[in-house]
This record gives structure tokens, C-alpha cells and sequence, in this order.
């Protein structure tokens, strides 16, 4: 994977990039959709490229391992070919599912074991054969495995946790250095910052990652609990000490407000459920406002969902139309929100760079901000 970072904003730590990878660029910010078990959720691939204009999708190490599982995925070739997806793919280390399932998980030097959230099965993950697992898996770019503490850790727990993390990291560093790309392409592999909301651990974290000269770098542990200001502090403190040659990946954030203010401070790649999550729930993100399309005021709007949106399904549908699929429980209501909902995302992203480029972009995000958070 190479970077190239073409543009900083004279007003801001705001960037615009490239990355190159064997599947394909990916010109930052970027927004990336979240196809946890190797699916985006109610969303064709086709459209991912065509309408969304995805230009990469996550996939989730913990669930593709145990569904459909290594040995069909090897198999047929990798996640791209199982899938359909020829541009690039990111896979997460499991970490933060790892250690969600606190009730049915045991943390170790070792490793982390688990039971299976699908029948109960017994299983352990190490920071060498989550690396293997992510190979075979066959991600562009991968994820050292990490715990993820709680937005509310205290000092102490933070602490040992990031000692952890870090001697985690150096072991599946190592197995990645060892090992060799699979299927043909080249993978690359990103450390992650943990150490909670503590400015200290969070320095300590970003030097020692920092040293590693990994071709990217990942900030996590972050919308986990802690006040957003808090999680805009943390990025800053990280940033300021993460190479600007190499890209910066803030993990799981977050809302269109979030994205905006990560972008500010010179993050480069976000990901995050809530465009499908929250779409399948009926709430819309536009460039105008947020709207519930279950309330009852779209009843008679026969308007298109949004005039100047950026995916086909703004301009054909309406939103009486898409408040009736809503409250009829159709389908049909999960896909053309999420589809709306991923492109206005990427739009966002693009938009920002846009801006980067030409020199306005601190005005255009405060009116943007403005925007984003108005309830319609």
C-alpha cells in the first residue's frame, strides 16, 4: 500500500490523499461502509460501486471466521472473489467484538479465549493467527489485534490494558513481517492507538506506534462511552504525534458531525455502522438535515427524498412513499435507506476533499455543521 498526501488546509490539520493499493485508490477522506460477515447490510455490491461510489468496504474478522469460516474462504479465493468485490477490502482484528462479549470471553497474555455468540464453540485468538486469519480472509488492509477498553476505564485498568495492546502489537508485527501476502496481492498491516481517555497513554501509544513505521496507522477505542469533546481532544493528541506521510483511520465514527470534526483534525479514513443501522431504523442523514421518515409529517410529502442527493434512489423515490414502505414494515424501506444513507456518507467525505483542495473548507464545514445536525 502507498500513500500520497496531495493537499493540507492552510486553516486546519485537514487533508486530502491517495491510496494505492493492488485492488485499487482510494482518494481520502474516505468513508468506508461496514460489511461486517462480507456483505454491506440490504445493499448490492453493483451499488456499492455504481450509486454509492464505495471506493472500499470493511469486513469483520471475528464473524467471517466463524461464518462462513477459513476454509471457504480459502477456497473461493479470498473475501473478494466470495463476495464480488474487486476494490479494496479493510478488516478489523475482531478486537472490539473480542471483548464486547465480556460474559463469554477470558483475556489472557497469550490471547483472548471466546464462545461463539452462534452455538457456543470455544475459540481462541491470538495476535499471530488473527494475522493469519486476516490473510486468509484476504483484506488489502489488516488490523493488529488490541483490546478495547471502555470509554469509562479508570487510569489503572487503561494502563495495563495498553501494556497489553502493546506487546500484542509487537507479536503480530512480527507474524505479519514473517509472513507473505496471499492470493496474489499485496496486504498491509495497521497498529492500533488505544489508552482510553488519557492523555498520557495516548501519547505513549502514538510514539511507540509511531517508531514502527507501519505503511498506516489506526486511532480506536474512541465513541465507545467517553463525551464527544473528550474523543475530539483524544484525536487531536494522537495526531500530533502520528507520521502525516502515513494515513490515519479513526475506527467506528461515527456521526456526520463526528466525521466532520475527525476530518478537521486530520484524520483520513472513518467507517461506521450507523448509515445502515440507523437507516434501517428510518433515520435519514441528508445535506439538509436528519429526517425520521416514520413521522407522520411525510405522509403527503410527494417530494423526492432529497432534491440534489447523491444516489439514484433520492431522485426516484419520495418520502410519502418511503414513510409508507416504513410503517408497512416493507423490505424494500431497508435498502433505499441504506443505499441513501452510505452515499450521502461518501459524499460527505469526497465533498470535504473538495473543499481541502480548493482552500475553503473551514467555511464550508461550519455551514456544514450547521446542516448536518438540524432535525427536519
Amino acid at each position: 500500500m502507498d500513500f500520497k498526501l496531495q493537499y493540507t488546509d492552510e486553516n486546519s490539520n485537514a487533508r486530502a490523499g491517495e491510496i494505492t493499493t493492488d485492488h485499487g485508490q482510494i482518494l481520502t477522506p474516505i468513508f468506508m461502509p461496514v460489511g461486517t460477515v462480507g456483505s454491506v447490510k440490504a445493499v448490492h455490491m453493483q451499488e456499492l460501486k455504481e450509486d454509492i461510489k464505495a471506493q472500499i468496504i470493511l469486513g469483520n474478522t471475528y464473524h467471517l471466521y466463524l461464518r462462513p469460516g477459513l476454509e471457504i474462504l480459502e477456497k473461493a479465493g479470498g473475501l473478494h472473489k466470495f463476495g464480488g468485490w474487486d476494490k479494496p477490502i479493510l478488516t478489523d482484528s475482531g478486537g472490539f467484538q473480542v471483548f464486547s462479549l465480556s460474559a463469554i470471553r477470558k483475556l489472557k497474555e497469550e490471547g483472548a479465549e471466546f464462545r461463539s455468540h452462534i452455538d457456543g464453540s470455544k475459540h481462541f485468538f491470538t495476535p499471530e493467527n488473527v494475522v493469519d486469519i486476516q490473510r486468509t480472509i484476504g483484506a488489502d488492509i489488516m488490523m493488529a489485534f488490541d483490546e478495547c477498553p471502555p470509554g469509562t476505564s479508570d487510569y489503572n485498568y487503561s494502563k495495563k490494558s495498553l501494556g497489553l495492546t502493546q506487546r500484542w502489537l509487537e507479536r503480530g508485527l512480527k507474524r505479519f513481517n514473517e509472513t507473505e501476502d496471499k492470493y496474489g496481492y499485496r496486504q498491509t498491516f495497521f497498529p492500533i492507538v488505544q489508552g482510553c481517555t488519557y492523555k498520557d497513554l495516548r501519547q505513549e501509544a502514538a510514539k511507540h506506534i509511531a517508531d514502527l513505521g507501519c505503511d498506516g496507522n489506526a486511532i480506536g477505542g474512541l465513541a465507545v462511552g467517553e463525551p464527544a469533546e473528550v474523543m475530539y481532544e483524544m484525536i487531536e493528541v494522537v495526531n500530533d504525534i502520528l507520521p502525516t506521510e502515513k494515513p490515519r483511520y479513526l475506527m467506528g465514527v461515527g456521526t456526520p458531525a463526528n466525521i466532520l470534526e475527525g476530518i478537521e483534525r486530520g484524520v483520513d479514513m472513518f467507517d461506521c455502522v450507523m448509515p445502515t443501522r440507523n437507516g434501517r431504523n428510518g433515520m435519514l442523514f441528508t445535506k439538509n438535515g436528519i429526517m425520521n421518515m416514520r413521522n407522520k409529517k411525510w405522509a403527503n410529502d410527494f417530494s423526492p427524498i432529497e432534491e440534489d442527493g447523491a444516489s439514484y434512489v433520492d431522485r426516484f423515490y419520495t418520502k410519502a412513499y418511503l414513510r409508507h414502505l416504513f410503517v408497512s414494515d416493507e423490505l424494500l424501506a431497508l435498502q433505499i435507506a441504506s443505499i441513501h444513507n452510505l452515499a450521502f456518507y461518501v459524499w460527505l467525505t469526497q465533498e470535504a476533499r473538495k473543499h481541502i483542495i480548493a482552500g475553503d473548507f473551514a467555511s464550508w464545514k461550519k455551514e456544514m455543521m450547521i446542516r448536518v445536525t438540524t432535525r427536519l
